[in-house]
């Protein structure tokens, strides 16, 4: 909330607000579009998909956005349901996001009061559909009564503009708004054009390459390159584009930089260092670059009291803003793994798409995954699937729990990964120590150059009973040098851990040349748990791809119902062999 309030004051046009396919989140998704409209009086854009929609479910949205003085949906189909092969409605009246549209306009409680958007893909439907035809439904959406639309993330700009003069030759005249979204880092920017099927010229590979392992450089042409798209789009008298939307990822920094770069912004938003001097009165520096020794002092005692994990700063030179409203002081512009600060707005966003950037799901088709997975029906036949993933046996390229190929790190430590794998250890997350290496560093550098990253070794895994009571004896019998965390958990809900209940346990920090340090993987109960529910429920979605009655539906149910899931940090960053003696000596 406070970052939608901060970009609030840039006076956007709406702010768009993703629809939660499953239970709680649509909850939330409700609450913070409401409000967003009453409280901040922005226009708020709220996304409605026909996933996992029951009968009746439509009508209660509409009703409760009415309610909360929204007036503006997006109408989307959605995804295919977590495991579907392929897209089967809840409701069979709202297959399609036309049928959205056509009901929303056949309602006379609702005709009048919604303005209506829909989706487009200059770049193709991800679904595979021929560009024309896509169009062709495009054009019914918007006969149906859409108000506008609002495009997929693009970056051919020269394709866009052929599409503009392609749709509006089909006699489609309403506002078209194009989807910009300023690249925050490599790896998600690989992810996303993937997911979303999105074009990228050749110039913009030939940029990338040569600073993939900087994410400064990448952040920075990212905004660099998103400013020359919407120049080029708002300038073009042909296709008439009057605004953008511009796609954040719950990440304000760049969108900022993007808007003060188009001169749409008369604010700075940059964080600059401070000199401390005894006598600032004679300095040839500004004001506003000098700070007193106390001053200092203060400020470096206050962030000690207030780290990385809390919200935001501000400067303490400026006494009249209260903590937690500084701009430009946030905390999570390098995400670097799966555990982030759990208090960012951008925490668990970037697995999804545009239209549901925090979408989880199996990533892979029912065919796909069986034909990759198998079907395990004993422990042994499970344990053959994780091991030839970290083989990289071409047969598993992936696992449920790991969509993309092992990474150069933990290659690193496969040795170890394999030999808790055939103890039935089934592992799905894991980093190497690591201390000092080069910011740049092709397998271990993350964000500006010049600095240098620093890992403590961690693991996850699931394992039985019997090896968590043994594991927690030996935790315990070494509590006193304090060199080991953990957590643990089941489906159940009960929980272990020797972490203070608030206690911040960062397992990957970077040092930078004039930056604070920066913590990007924390490790922590409330992250902890919130990856427990994903984890669990990978479980379920996995065996869910097989008949209720077969073996392997009945091996993945009592997997879930039955393995904790367990992660184990050796503080010892100096020592690469410290965590794996701990979990592996006999």
């Amino acid at each position: 909330m406070p970052r939608i309030s901060r970009l609030a004051t840039l006076n956007p046009l709406a702010v768009s607000i993703t629809w939660g396919a499953g239970g709680s989140s649509r909850v939330r998704s409700m609450e913070l579009a409401g409000w967003s409209q009453a409280e901040l009086g922005v226009d708020t854009i709220l996304h409605l998909t026909c996933t996992n929609m029951e009968m009746g479910m439509v009508d209660e949205a509409l009703h409760a956005a009415k309610a909360k003085g929204i007036q503006n949906v997006l109408a989307l189909r959605g995804d295919p349901p977590q495991g579907a092969e392929s897209w089967m409605p809840t409701d069979t009246r709202f297959a399609h996001a036309v049928d959205l549209v056509r009901y929303i306009r056949s309602r006379a409680e609702f005709a009048d009061h919604f303005c209506i958007g829909v989706a487009a893909y200059p770049d193709g439907h991800t679904d595979g559909l021929p560009v024309e035809q896509e169009m062709t439904y495009l054009k019914e959406k918007v006969d149906a009564g859409a108000d506008f639309i609002v495009t997929q993330l693009f970056y051919d700009v020269a394709n866009f503009k052929s599409w503009v003069n392609k749709i509006r030759s089909l006699g489609i005249v309403v506002p078209i708004v194009p989807g910009i979204m300023p690249i925050q880092n490599y790896t998600s920017f690989l992810r996303l054009t993937k997911l979303c099927g999105t074009n990228v010229p050749r110039e913009v590979w030939s940029k990338l390459e040569p600073i993939r392992n900087d994410d400064q450089k990448v952040k920075d042409y990212g905004v660099e390159l998103a400013i020359s798209i919407v120049n080029s789009v708002i300038s073009d008298n042909e296709i008439d584009v009057l605004g953008v939307h511009l796609c954040t990822l719950n990440l304000e920094k760049s969108v900022r930089r993007v808007l003060d770069g188009l001169g749409w912004s008369h604010e700075s938003h940059r964080m600059s260092n401070q000199v401390i001097d005894e006598t600032p009165a004679v300095h040839h520096l500004p004001s506003d670059a000098l700070i007193s020794p106390a001053d200092a002092s203060t400020s470096a005692m206050t962030t000690l009291l207030h780290p990385p994990s809390s919200p935001s700063l501000v400067p303490l030179t400026d006494p009249a803003k209260p903590l937690g409203t500084g701009v430009g002081t946030t905390w999570d512009e390098f995400p670097n793994g799966r555990f982030g600060d759990p208090t960012s707005p951008a925490y668990g966003v970037g697995s999804g798409d545009q239209w549901d950037p925090g979408a989880g799901g199996l990533g892979v088709t029912r065919l796909k995954a069986i034909s990759q997975w198998g079907s395990p029906e004993t422990l042994e036949d499970l344990i053959v699937v994780f091991v030839r993933y970290l083989q990289s046996d071409p047969r598993t390229p992936t696992t449920p729990f790991s969509p993309d190929p092992l990474l150069d790190e933990s290659k690193l430590v496969l040795p170890h990964l394999l030999e808790m794998t055939k103890r039935g250890w089934f592992t799905v997350g894991s980093q190497p120590a690591v201390d000092g290496a080069p910011s740049t560093d092709r397998t271990f550098g993350w964000g500006p150059a010049g600095g240098y990253v620093f890992q403590k070794a961690f693991v996850e895994f699931f394992c039985d009973d019997k090896t968590l009571q043994a594991l927690q004896q030996r935790i315990d019998s070494e509590a006193s040098s304090g060199w080991i965390t953990w957590f643990a958990t089941n489906v159940q809900d009960d929980f272990f851990t020797n972490v203070q209940e608030d206690g911040p346990n960062a397992v990957t920090w970077g040092v930078f040349p004039g930056q604070e340090i920066a913590q990007s993987t924390i490790i922590e109960r409330t992250s902890f748990m919130t990856w427990k529910e994903e984890a669990y429920g990978i479980w379920a979605q996995w065996a869910s791809l097989h008949p209720p009655a077969s073996k392997t539906r009945k091996l993945l149910e009592e997997v879930r119902d039955n393995r904790w899931l367990v992660s184990v940090v050796h503080h010892d960053f100096k020592d690469e062999a410290a965590l794996w003696s701990f979990l592996l000596e006999q």
